[in-house]
């Protein structure tokens, strides 16, 4: 019975780690692109001034590396979520679920988002090592 709690556990802390360093992954690959002329040019047309490039690059690529080592993460869920809420509605506009201009691979990382800030950064995380950040940080 022992065996199988411990299985257990262990398999939902590396489930949870895979959750994380996947969601991570692709905000970083994803902001990558941001840091380069063309996506300055593009942000006019989506009605946003092009000074707004690094803040939004950033603002994926920050909390792109926190979510992977496990530090801050609900904080950096929150600020992923509040990117993704703006990619959905601004950027898209929420034309359609599929299909061109489709959002389901902004809903399933706000979704994915949304998860790691209930659960929290699990214990394969900095936080859970360090053990001195309070719980909201983490």
């Amino acid at each position: 019975m022992a065996e199988t709690v411990i299985r257990q556990t262990i398999l939902h802390d590396v489930a949870h780690f895979g959750v994380r360093v996947t969601i991570g992954l692709i905000f970083i690959m994803h902001s990558l692109g941001k840091f380069g002329p063309g996506f300055a040019e593009n942000l006019p047309n989506m009605g946003l001034p092009a000074e707004m490039q690094f803040p939004i690059a950033l603002a994926e690529f920050v909390p792109g590396v926190l979510l992977i080592i496990g530090g801050l993460t609900r904080i950096s869920a929150s600020l992923l979520s509040i990117v993704m809420l703006g990619a959905i509605f601004m950027v898209k506009g929420a034309q359609s679920l599929t299909g061109k201009g489709g959002v389901e691979l902004d809903v399933l990382l706000l979704a994915g988002c949304l998860v790691i800030i209930v659960i929290g950064p699990g214990r394969i995380s900095v936080s859970y090592i360090l053990k001195k950040v309070p719980r909201y940080l983490q």
